[in-house]
């Protein structure tokens, strides 16, 4: 694969070295996209099993500082569509949603139904659940609460969810945002599933953190 002048500037940089979040982030900055702002990804590695269901481990989560990208969030419902809209809501609709979703029109991130909609989502579960959309309850997607929901993927709130390997990858913030409010967001994510870590799981939990921008290198995180 053809090298890309940006690719070779990253020659300055010590990817063997490990660094704190901070550091990382400083190190990353001269390599930044100058015409859109990057997402500053990360990546955990844990020492579970994911076919085990205890170590399943999947959720929500509020960032302090958000994620600084605009979540066009769609609420399924037929009794709280005033609720949703005054929430803030982009797209709000019963069956009839679920006749455009069901026809490939989808334009929005993250979905929100009330629970007397499940038995009919049944309908889109082949489309949304491989896009990962699909709502769930112990997510807090599937609510009568709607107004919370939608406020809170306004907000930021993100989704971690452990791939086959046991690694969780998550965007926590733009490049854009000052170093302390993303080493704020990715202790956040750290935190939490230190929180989540099942009590099954033997041994060191955290195996590897690594940090890298939209397309840019990846660093790797001090673990201890």
């Amino acid at each position: 694969m053809k090298i890309t002048k940006r690719q070779k500037t990253w020659a300055d940089l010590d990817t063997a070295k490990t660094y704190s979040f901070a550091d990382a982030i400083d190190a990353l900055r001269p390599f930044t996209s100058k015409k859109f702002d990057e997402t500053l990804e990360i990546a955990v590695r844990l020492s579970i099993d994911v076919t085990k269901a205890d170590q399943n481990i999947r959720g929500m989560l509020s960032l302090p500082n958000g994620t600084g990208k605009k979540v066009r969030v769609a609420v399924f419902t037929n009794d709280k569509a005033d609720e949703a809209e005054k929430a803030g809501a982009d797209v709000i609709g019963g069956e009839d949603l679920i006749e455009k979703v069901a026809a490939g029109q989808i334009d929005f991130d993250r979905v929100i139904a009330t629970p007397d909609m499940m038995p009919k989502m049944s309908k889109v579960a082949r489309v949304l659940g491989p896009k990962g959309l699909m709502p769930n309850p112990k997510l807090g997607t599937v609510t009568n609460d709607v107004a919370a929901a939608v406020k809170n993927a306004k907000a930021g709130q993100i989704e971690y969810r452990a791939e086959k390997n046991g690694i969780i990858h998550a965007g926590i913030g733009k490049m854009s945002f000052s170093t302390e409010k993303l080493v704020e967001n990715a202790n956040a994510l750290i935190e939490q599933l230190k929180k989540v870590k099942p009590a099954s799981t033997k041994g060191q939990y955290i195996l590897g953190i690594a940090v890298a921008t939209t397309q840019g290198p990846g660093l790797q995180i001090d673990a201890k």
